[in-house]
């Protein structure tokens, strides 16, 4: 029996902690998604963003069903997404907290689709919510995408085996001969 051939009941599942560090080997860009209500802006570091269609343009992004943010740019029904150079550490920490102060510390302007745009990133997709999809302890948000900006030429940060950027070793070294 092939592994296609198998239910998934067939299967064990692997561990969070198993599964935390497989996912660790994977390189990933960082963003902060952000929202506006009638409480104000509002935000949380998303590394789980990805591009879904062209024709329409439409985006996804993934929020944990235990995120504080994520409730509030739901009901708004409008989101940003920020994607984050390899300078702006300080402020990805700070959206990465639970207690951190996030707006009162970030340079911030109310975009025309009235969502928080976040200064100095490498750029914005702005997009309303189409689609929300419960996957386990989270939910897949799928997006249509109403404009994009690029807003600054540098560098991306990279979440890599739990730090940010990738190593020397990673960044330096040739692909394997096959």
């Amino acid at each position: 029996m092939t592994t296609t051939d198998m239910s998934i009941n067939d299967r064990t599942a692997a561990g969070s902690d198993e599964f935390r560090r497989a996912m660790a080997e994977f390189a990933s860009g960082v963003t902060v998604v952000t929202g506006l209500d009638e409480q104000g802006p509002v935000g949380f570091v998303c590394q789980s963003f990805a591009s879904v269609s062209l024709a329409p343009p439409l985006v996804m992004f993934c929020a944990g069903h235990t995120s504080r943010s994520w409730p509030r740019i739901r009901a708004a029904g409008r989101f940003c997404v920020n994607v984050l150079s390899e300078r702006q550490r300080g402020l990805c920490e700070s959206f990465g907290s639970r207690n951190g102060r996030k707006f009162e510390e970030a340079e911030w302007e109310r975009s025309e689709w009235d969502t928080p745009a976040l200064a100095g990133v490498l750029m914005r997709v702005h997009a309303d919510i189409v689609q929300v999809v419960t996957a386990g302890d989270h939910d897949v948000v799928v997006g249509r995408v109403l404009a994009t900006e690029r807003v600054c030429d540098t560098s991306p940060m990279i979440f890599f085996r739990g730090g940010f950027s990738l190593p020397a070793s990673v960044t330096t070294s040739a692909p394997p001969a096959q």
